[in-house]
C-alpha cells in the first residue's frame, strides 16, 4: 500500500490532524527524537519565534574572478568544473528556515507530514555535479595562516586579513581575482589554487562567521589531479548536513554550508515555495541546479516564516515529487557522474575534515523509487569537534569513520517488493514530530487555561471535606489558595493593560522606545531586519505565558524584559476599565551566532553585509499590533471557552 493509499483508507484528513495535534503535536515515543527539547520546533511550541535564520553562503561576487583557459582547465582538473558554472542565486531565507524547523541531527533528515526525506549524495551528484565517491576529504588543520599561504600561494596575507586559521575572502578575491595570459606555470597555479579555496568557501564550505575560509584545504589542491580524486560531494553534503543540525537547535539565528543545493533541493522534491521558471526547461543543462538560474516568477515577498511553515505542516502526499530526476534525460549526465550514483544509497559515514555525519538512505527510499519500510535504529553518535591545534592530521584521529566510508559500497541498500507502508506511517507518526506551528493559537490556549483554573477554582470552592483526614483537608485547600492566587483581585472584568491614563502609557512607551532605539540602533543596521521584526513578534507571542497578580490589578507578565510599571498601571476604584490596551512588544534579539570549532575562528570579526543573502524584509519599526481581550467575565468555564471563540489578536 502506498502512502497516499494510507492516507485515503486512514481518513487521514489535515483537519482531523489538526484537532489531535492541538495538545499533542509529538513525538509520543521519543527514541528516536531523543533531543526534542533542544529542537527549535519546541521553541516555536512555546511561542518564541526566531525570524528567519541569517543565510551565508557568498556566490555573489564568484563572477568577478576572471579565469583563462589554462586556469580553467585545472579548475576542471580538480574535480569543480561544474561547481564553477552555479550561478548566484537569490536565497529564500524565510523557506530555507522552515526546512531547518523540520530538520532533525537525530537522523539527519527532514520529518515532513508524510514521512522522512532528505537531501541525499544522490541529490549533490545531480545538482551540483561533483564527485560522490572517491578519496575522503581530510587533512591537516591549521591555526595560522601564513606558512600555508605563501606555501600554496606564494604570499602571505596581512594579519587584518586573517582570523586563526582562516583567511578572508575579500583578500583572495583582491589579490588573486585576475591572472595575466603570460602568466609563469607556477603562477597559474598558485592563482588558481586561490580561486578553488575562494570557490568552496563560498559555496559548499561556506561558514557562519560571513567572509572566511579555513586554508586547511588548501594543501588538497597542491596537485590538480590529485584533487580531483576527492569525493568533494560528500563532503560538501557533510557540511551541510552540520549547518543543518547546528541551525535546528533553538538557540542559533544563522546557517551556513551550500544552501543553494538545498534551496533546489526542496524546489525539485516540494510543492512550496517552487517558483515559475520563465524558459522552457525541456533541454536540461548539468548540474540540475541550473534550471533555477536567471528570473522567475513566485509572489515569494511577502511569505515569512510562518507561511512556509503551515505549507510543511500541511504538506500532502501530492505535493511531493519523490523522484524528480526520473523523467529528466540522463544523456545530459556526464559518465563519471553516473556511474557514481549507487552511492546515492550507501548507509555510510560522510566525512569534510572534523565534521562526521551520518549517511541514512535507508530512511527516505521513496526518494529512490522504492517503498519505504521501518528503518533500522539510528545508533546514537557524539559530534566532536577534533583538532583545533594547528599541524594535526585528523586521519589519526577519526579510524572508526573513515573505515565506514571506506566500506560504503558494501552498504548499498537494496529494495523489498509488495511492502505495506501503512505499517510504516503507523510506526514513523508515533516518533515523528507532526507539526511545528500551533493549529490552535496560543491565545486560545491561554483562554482554555484561564477557564480551566476557574473550573478547578470551583470545585475546590465546593467540595466538600466531610470525612476527610487532616492531609486531605490540607490539599483541597492548597488548591483552592493556589487557583485564587491566580484569579485574585477579578472585580467582574479584566483587562490585558489597566490604564490610570492613555496619555501617560503613552508617554511612558514612548520614552522607552527611544530608548531601545539609541541602544539598538547600530545593531538593527547590520543585522537583518526581518530578524528584529521576529523578535518583536517573539515578545508579543509570549504575552499569554503566564498570569501574575497585583494588589491592584491583575496583567499579564511578558517576560523578564518588561518594566512591570509598564505594563500594570494601577486603575483607580471608580474607573472604568478598557478590554483592549497596547503593549510594547519590542526587544533587543541577540542570540548568539554558531561558529562550528572546527571552522578555528579565533576572535569575533565584522560579517561583510553584501555577502549575506537576505530573504522578504519587514519594517521594524511598524507601530504594535493592539491586542483585543475578552473580557474574562464572558468566559466562566472551560465550556464556555468551547463555546464562545470570539476572541483574536488583531493587527
Amino acid at each position: 500500500m502506498k502512502s497516499e493509499d494510507y492516507y485515503s483508507a486512514s481518513n487521514v484528513t489535515y483537519s482531523n490532524m489538526l484537532d489531535y495535534y492541538a495538545t499533542n503535536p509529538g513525538p509520543v515515543d521519543d527514541s528516536v527524537l531523543y533531543d526534542q527539547d533542544k529542537h527549535v520546533s519546541a521553541a516555536v511550541w512555546e511561542g518564541q519565534e526566531r525570524g528567519a535564520l541569517r543565510c551565508h553562503e557568498h556566490t555573489s561576487k564568484l563572477d568577478r574572478w576572471l579565469l583563462t583557459e589554462k586556469q580553467i582547465e585545472l579548475v576542471k582538473r580538480a574535480g569543480f568544473g561544474y561547481l564553477r558554472l552555479i550561478p548566484a542565486i537569490s536565497l529564500d531565507n524565510p523557506l530555507i528556515s522552515a526546512l531547518v524547523e523540520r530538520w532533525r541531527k537525530e537522523t539527519n533528515t527532514f520529518h515532513m507530514t508524510v514521512g522522512e526525506m532528505s537531501v541525499t549524495l544522490e541529490d549533490v551528484a545531480y545538482l551540483l555535479g561533483l564527485r560522490i565517491d572517491g578519496e575522503p576529504v581530510i587533512g591537516v588543520t591549521y591555526t595560522t595562516c601564513d606558512s600555508v599561504c605563501v606555501k600554496y600561494l606564494g604570499k602571505a596575507p596581512d594579519s587584518g586579513y586573517t582570523s586563526g586559521g582562516m583567511v578572508k575572502l575579500s583578500w583572495l578575491k583582491e589579490t588573486f581575482s585576475e591572472c595575466r595570459e603570460d602568466a609563469s606555470i607556477e603562477d597559474v597555479e598558485r592563482y588558481t589554487r586561490a580561486y578553488l579555496l575562494y570557490l568552496v568557501g563560498s559555496t559548499i564550505f561556506s561558514t557562519t562567521t560571513g567572509n572566511k575560509v579555513p586554508v586547511m584545504y588548501l594543501p588538497l589542491f597542491e596537485n590538480f589531479d590529485n584533487a580531483g580524486k576527492y569525493a568533494w560531494g560528500a563532503a560538501a553534503l557533510a557540511f551541510l548536513y552540520r549547518a543543518l543540525g547546528n541551525a535546528s537547535l533553538r538557540s542559533q539565528s544563522t546557517i551556513s554550508g551550500c544552501l543553494t543545493l538545498l534551496q533546489c533541493w526542496s524546489y525539485y522534491h516540494l510543492n512550496v515555495g517552487r517558483p515559475k521558471l520563465h524558459h522552457d526547461p525541456i533541454h536540461e543543462c548539468f548540474p540540475f541546479v541550473l534550471r533555477w538560474k536567471g528570473k522567475h516568477s513566485g509572489p515569494t515577498s511577502n511569505r515569512d516564516v510562518a507561511f512556509y511553515r503551515k505549507a510543511l505542516d500541511s504538506l500532502k502526499p501530492t505535493d511531493v515529487d519523490w523522484c524528480p530526476y526520473a523523467n529528466i534525460s540522463h544523456t545530459v549526465i556526464p559518465d563519471n557522474i553516473l556511474n557514481q550514483l549507487i552511492l546515492g544509497r550507501s548507509k555510510t559515514m560522510l566525512i569534510c575534515f572534523d565534521k562526521a555525519e551520518r549517511h541514512l538512505p535507508d530512511r527516505c527510499l521513496r526518494q529512490f523509487g522504492m517503498h519505504q519500510t521501518v528503518p533500522e535504529e539510528v545508533q546514537r553518535w557524539e559530534r566532536k569537534t577534533r583538532g583545533v591545534d594547528g599541524g594535526v592530521d585528523l586521519s589519526g584521529k577519526m579510524e572508526s569513520e573513515l573505515s565506514e566510508w571506506a566500506n560504503r559500497r558494501f552498504h548499498i541498500v537494496e529494495a523489498e517488493e509488495d511492502m505495506d507502508e501503512g505499517d510504516y506511517m503507523n510506526w514513523y507518526l508515533k516518533i515523528t514530530r507532526r507539526v511545528v506551528g500551533r493549529p490552535i493559537p496560543i491565545s486560545s490556549e491561554f483562554q482554555r487555561m484561564n477557564a480551566a483554573l476557574r473550573d478547578i477554582a470551583h470545585v475546590a470552592d465546593t467540595l466538600s471535606t466531610h470525612g476527610m483526614d487532616d492531609q486531605q483537608i490540607q490539599s483541597v485547600t492548597r488548591i483552592r489558595y493556589i487557583a485564587h492566587e491566580c484569579l485574585r483581585d477579578h472585580t467582574g472584568s479584566s483587562t490585558l493593560v489597566v490604564a490610570d491614563s492613555q496619555d501617560e502609557v503613552g508617554k511612558r512607551i514612548r520614552g522607552k522606545e527611544r530608548v531601545r532605539r539609541r541602544g539598538t540602533s547600530k545593531r538593527r543596521r547590520k543585522d537583518d531586519p526581518e530578524e528584529y521584526y521576529a523578535a518583536t513578534m517573539h515578545t508579543q507571542s509570549r504575552l499569554y505565558s503566564s498570569v501574575v497578580n497585583s494588589d491592584q490589578a491583575q496583567f499579564y507578565h511578558v517576560g523578564n524584559e518588561v518594566d512591570h510599571q509598564h505594563l500594570c498601571i494601577p486603575s483607580n476604584a471608580g474607573d472604568s476599565l478598557s478590554p483592549t490596551g497596547r503593549v510594547d512588544g519590542s526587544m533587543d534579539h541577540d542570540a548568539p551566532d554558531e561558529v562550528d570549532g572546527s571552522e578555528y575562528q579565533h576572535g569575533v570579526e565584522e560579517i561583510d553585509e553584501d555577502q549575506l543573502s537576505h530573504g522578504s524584509e519587514e519594517n521594524p519599526c511598524e507601530p504594535i499590533p493592539t491586542i483585543d481581550v475578552v473580557q474574562q467575565s464572558s468566559l466562566e468555564t472551560s465550556e464556555d471557552v468551547a463555546r464562545q471563540n470570539d476572541y483574536s489578536v488583531t493587527a
